[in-house]
């Protein structure tokens, strides 16, 4: 039998605390004790207090070998296209949407052990970050699939006679100023 890590029956009693843990706080369990496990099995072993951005891009890298989405390269002739007509020998890789999400329920598992300081959380380093949007910005070229920041819709008021408007003050020269005040 394995010894616990710092931090392992922390989650697993925040998990547990209600009668049937949520199918997100499961996966959060099941992903946190797949990366103390990772750090048993390092060489050499770590310790999650001694735990980097390092590591954990480590960790995402070492993920891809068990990834299911077909990333081309550059010198693939399918590179960019996204429904290639043919197999190709290029590499199968962790889709960044699910290594984006990986990463968010590792964070919370590690501030839910009280892992220190928000800013020594190791699945919020600099580094981590960077690698998630280059490997969204790679697999997004190699299938030929534009990953614009999408811009925020903003909610659309329609002004009626019921609403009263901003600027009525006689002090104001121009009447109302044509602003809509939301109640």
């Amino acid at each position: 039998m394995h010894s616990k890590m710092e931090g392992e029956t922390t989650v697993n009693a925040a998990a547990s605390s209600s009668s049937s843990p949520s199918r997100y706080e499961s996966q959060k369990r099941r992903d946190w004790n797949t990366f103390l496990q990772y750090l048993r099995n390092h060489k050499p072993p770590l310790n999650l207090s001694r735990c980097s951005g390092a590591h954990v891009l480590e960790f995402l890298k070492y993920l891809d070998q068990f990834g299911k989405t077909k990333v081309h390269a550059v010198s693939c002739p399918f590179f960019g296209q996204p429904n290639p007509p043919a197999q190709c020998t290029c590499p199968l890789k962790q889709a960044w949407g699910s290594l984006d999400a990986l990463i968010g329920r590792l964070r919370a598992a590690f501030e839910e052990i009280g892992g220190g300081l928000p800013e020594s959380n190791p699945f919020a380093a600099k580094a981590v970050r960077i690698y998630l949007k280059e490997v969204r910005q790679t697999q997004a070229q190699a299938r030929g699939i534009p990953y614009d920041k999408k811009k925020r819709k903003r909610p659309h008021t329609t002004p009626t006679a019921a609403t009263p408007t901003a600027g009525t003050d006689k002090d104001d020269a121009g009447g109302s100023s044509g602003a809509t005040l939301v109640v």
